[in-house]
């Protein structure tokens, strides 16, 4: 089941019922003609590992007139993560596995950063400058927060919350997707599995994704969980201790939808086995 949220106004701890949101009011940044704020993808399916997806969308709120940028920044990484949602619908389907797909681009307000990280509203990205950031003040900033940030993280502990019960707790698998190149130096890994001190999903599966000796896969490449993880994670899995993941593959692997489709299927193949072992679902 897919459930397209337009604000999570509505939503109790519990997350008792997501489809009553969808006749909740917008924000006023968000009008009726927006798209929605997230949207949630098999909500319903038993496996208690929840996949996000922060960086899924480059849409952004007609109010703002696209930050005054025109269609190429914003079919580029600064908008959003390219390919990821196409990967994240289709690994949603393969695992049995809800998933939750954020709606609007980070050029908005960055979902993976917290709200006064310098970097949750970037007035110039990868060298582009962003009109619309320009001259976004502490009012400007809570209104964007309020309308597509807090809603989605909400949502995000709603769905875990309604996956914990007795000494079980779920597993968050954060994906995204990274440049092939960075200030000119080529970045050779295919796929990335960023991790901290929690071991249990990280290491398993990139055993088993390095039994394809074709692929380069890199652990804590091209960044490193150990030194900033983002805040999706620090937020809905560490201080919970739910065992965690975040993985990145390089763009141009996924992106077109049967590409994105294919490198679903691999991560599945390498996924599945980790997260069918039910002692994994212990508090770290």
């Amino acid at each position: 089941m897919t459930i397209p949220l337009q604000t999570a106004s509505a939503i109790v701890p519990a997350m008792t019922s997501l489809a009553a949101v969808e006749s909740a009011p917008p924000y006023p940044l968000i009008g009726p003609e927006d798209p929605p704020v997230f949207t949630v993808i098999n909500a319903d399916a038993p496996r208690p590992v929840l996949l996000l997806a922060d960086h899924a969308s480059n849409a952004l709120p007609q109010a703002l007139n696209n930050l005054g940028l025109g269609p190429e920044p914003l079919g580029r990484h600064i908008a959003y993560d390219i390919g990821i949602a196409w990967m994240a619908r289709r690994l949603s389907d393969l695992l049995g596995v809800p998933a939750i797909l954020h709606g609007y681009s980070r050029l908005l307000i960055d979902p993976n950063r917290p709200l006064d990280d310098p970097t949750s509203i970037c007035m110039i990205s990868d060298g582009q400058v962003v009109p619309g950031n320009r001259s976004v003040g502490p009012e400007a900033a809570a209104e964007r927060a309020d309308a597509v940030f807090h809603p989605y993280h909400a949502a995000v502990e709603g769905l875990l919350g309604r996956m914990s019960g007795g000494d079980q707790v779920p597993a968050v698998v954060s994906l995204h997707s990274f440049t092939p190149s960075l200030k000119g130096f080529p970045r050779p890994w295919h796929v990335g599995v960023l991790w901290a001190e929690d071991d249990r999903i990280p290491v398993p599966l990139m055993d088993n994704l390095a039994r394809d000796p074709g692929l380069c896969v890199g652990d804590n490449q091209p960044y490193s969980g150990k030194q900033r993880y983002g805040y999706s994670i620090e937020t809905h899995a560490l201080p919970q201790g739910r065992p965690n993941a975040l993985i990145e593959v390089r763009q141009d692997l996924i992106d077109t939808p049967a590409k994105a489709e294919a490198w679903a299927a691999r991560l599945a193949g390498a996924l599945a086995p980790v997260l069918d072992a039910s002692a994994l679902y212990q508090r770290w």
